[in-house]
């Protein structure tokens, strides 16, 4: 076994412990999803006020929160396509959430450049999810480049525990730009494959 994943066997001890404690009390997978929104909105709060340690803390238990949703879901088959857009749509809203705490953050501290690169990598953070949804309703798969949700609230969690969010910020807005033009490229791409190999039809010059 690896370090990283003896690491992550070790987590798993506690949070299979949580979703046996929450598929016994029959909680809804939904509701732990909205849960998760909420104290993601209380992480975004503290970055709002500049505690940042605190809102990483609450960064943590809102993800353990959308960590087990669905694993909740599976236990107690109950899995739904309904349960799945409710999870997306609630991830874009603790997403959201987290850019315009910093940005009221830096509109307070009155810090213009600040505030309008976690404006620009919360626009690009969107548009990652964006073109991914809207290239998989052309081609079967999208999922390209680095910046994706995960990657993006690790980084969160790096920036409040050691107070260089603005740095953190400017990492995620240079990958979500790198994200997005690589889907865009990459759906250019298929689509162009897919018009090549379709046979002429009849007729049509």
């Amino acid at each position: 076994m690896t370090f990283t994943g003896a690491i992550g066997t070790i987590c798993m001890f506690p949070l299979r412990a949580i979703i046996a404690l929450c598929v016994k009390l029959r909680i809804h997978p939904n509701v732990l999803t909205f849960t998760g929104v909420v104290v993601n909105a209380a992480a975004a709060w503290a970055l709002a006020l500049g505690r940042f340690p605190l809102a990483g803390v609450l960064m943590i238990v809102a993800n353990i929160f959308d960590f087990i949703d669905g694993k909740v879901a599976r236990e107690r088959a109950i899995e739904t396509k309904f349960g799945g857009f409710w999870d997306s749509v609630m991830d874009r809203f603790s997403d959201l959430a987290l850019f315009i705490g910093l940005i009221y953050l830096y509109s307070e501290l009155h810090r213009t450049d600040y505030v309008m690169i976690a404006a620009l990598a919360m626009m690009f953070a969107v548009m990652t999810s964006y073109t991914r949804a809207r290239a998989e309703s052309l081609i079967p798969k999208c999922k390209v480049g680095f910046m994706e949700r995960p990657e993006r609230i690790v980084l969160f969690m790096i920036g409040a525990f050691t107070n260089r969010m603005a740095a953190v910020l400017l990492v995620i807005l240079v990958l979500s730009v790198f994200t997005v033009a690589d889907r865009i490229y990459y759906t250019w791409r298929e689509l162009q494959r897919a018009g090549a190999s379709r046979p002429a039809a009849a007729g049509r010059l």
